[in-house]
């Protein structure tokens, strides 16, 4: 074996080990962050059972306060449904019927990857269709009870 076959074969050793140390680093950070003591071996279930002591949710005014969302019959399945993966704005600022937001949700199962909602997506659709229809176009309402002042 002559000196540049040699430099070769180390020069690919040494990216070998560059790519294992890494990787080791890499999984080491991944099992830290996921809750897994070394020494116990178990895994700390703390972000479960943050997520089971959810409240029940804030409604002012007929208006869920964190996401901005109707309340109404479904509102939690679309909380639950929907917010996983995108903001509430997304919904909110869309009127569709019923059709529409059906379409949109074949779309988005074919295209980005949402999950089958089975059972569940008959009420998440009658809660977008009755809360989020379109709106018929007209004139504004009529302006009352103005207080209208001179410039001077």
């Amino acid at each position: 074996m002559d000196n540049k076959q040699y430099i070769r074969i180390l020069k690919q050793v040494v990216v070998i080990l560059k790519a294992a140390i890494f990787s080791l680093i890499l999984l080491l950070v991944l099992v830290m962050d996921m809750g897994y003591n070394l020494l116990k071996k178990e895994f700390n279930n703390d972000r479960t059972v943050a997520a089971e002591r959810v409240e029940a949710p804030e409604i002012v005014n007929g208006v869920h306060v964190r996401t901005g969302l109707v309340e109404g019959e479904g509102l939690d399945l679309v909380i639950q449904n929907c917010t996983t993966c995108h903001s509430s704005k997304l919904i909110t600022q869309n009127r569709m019927t019923k059709t529409g937001w059906q379409s949109t949700i074949q779309w988005m199962q074919e295209t980005q990857n949402l999950w089958d909602l089975g059972d569940q997506e008959a009420p998440i659709i009658n809660y977008l269709a009755a809360n989020y229809a379109p709106q018929k176009k007209g004139r504004r309402a009529r302006l009352e009870n103005i207080e209208w002042y001179e410039m001077e």
